[in-house]
């Protein structure tokens, strides 16, 4: 599943192509939403959220969004065959002048008024990439997370960093990635960490995420060297010892964890 630094990404990607510009053609092929008119509507902005997107118009309206497992953004020139959008996993076509926005296998689609976005988020924990989460801004939203983190002691921290109501926009890769560069064991009861080691991993966690998304704009999606997940079997990248994988959460919600057994050793 795309996780924050993809769903920032892919914001910035739509707001580059649609903010400012007049829609000269809008469809919402979800059946809650499909008889909605969004052309002649001007875009305002499209902003994310953990895992979230939000797509908001001059008319009070938002066009919320989640990609869920495989879901995706696409942005092609307006009059190309690519922007014609025909394919039956395309849910939603925003289109201007210049460019066409397509949303392909989204898992998540609906039009709500701006107003009522909050409705959507809640029981969502703060958004680690947003501004506000920054251990050095005033009323900074990492001691919230952290207060999060910490609620279910005994609850194992793989499991914790998962949980969106924890924080939003982590998933299984940054939960892996900021495990292993804290030398944390996947496994070990969330109490164990404290209020101050609780927030050097939430911060971390995001200090990876925010480097994913500037290395990305640079070399793509692919650009970024990851030191756990997905690495099965092949050596740390501090000791050596083969890359493991366990598993995080109950059935049916388990997802993987890969780990260094010596790194992070309970």
């Amino acid at each position: 599943m795309p996780e924050g630094d993809v769903l920032r990404l892919t914001a910035e990607r739509l707001d580059a192509a649609l903010a400012g510009r007049v829609l000269v053609r809008a469809e919402l092929r979800w059946p809650s939403a499909a008889g909605a008119q969004l052309a002649g509507r001007t875009v305002l902005c499209t902003v994310p959220y953990g895992k979230h997107l939000f797509t908001r118009f001059d008319d009070g309206r938002t066009l919320h969004t989640h990609l869920r497992m495989d879901g995706q953004w696409r942005v092609e020139r307006t009059g190309s065959r690519a922007a014609a959008a025909r394919h039956p996993v395309v849910r939603a076509v925003l289109a201007n002048e210049p460019w066409t926005c397509a949303g392909w296998r989204l898992g998540m689609l609906d039009l709500l008024a701006t107003h009522d976005e909050p409705r959507v988020l809640a029981g969502l924990g703060p958004d680690v990439l947003a501004p506000d989460f920054d251990a050095g801004v005033p009323g900074s939203r990492l001691p919230d997370g952290v207060g999060r983190l910490l609620a279910d002691p005994a609850r194992p921290l793989c499991d914790v960093l998962l949980d969106q109501r924890t924080v939003a926009g982590i998933g299984t890769i940054w939960m892996a990635e900021s495990l292993f560069a804290c030398r944390l064991n996947p496994w070990t009861p969330a109490g164990d960490l404290g209020e101050e080691r609780a927030a050097a991993l939430l911060s971390r966690a995001r200090d990876l995420m925010l480097r994913s998304v500037q290395v990305a704009r640079v070399r793509g999606l692919g650009g970024v060297q990851l030191s756990a997940h997905g690495r099965l079997g092949q050596p740390c990248r501090r000791c050596r010892t083969p890359v493991a994988v366990g598993t995080a959460n109950e059935p049916p919600f388990e997802r993987p964890v890969f780990w260094c057994p010596t790194c992070q050793r309970a």
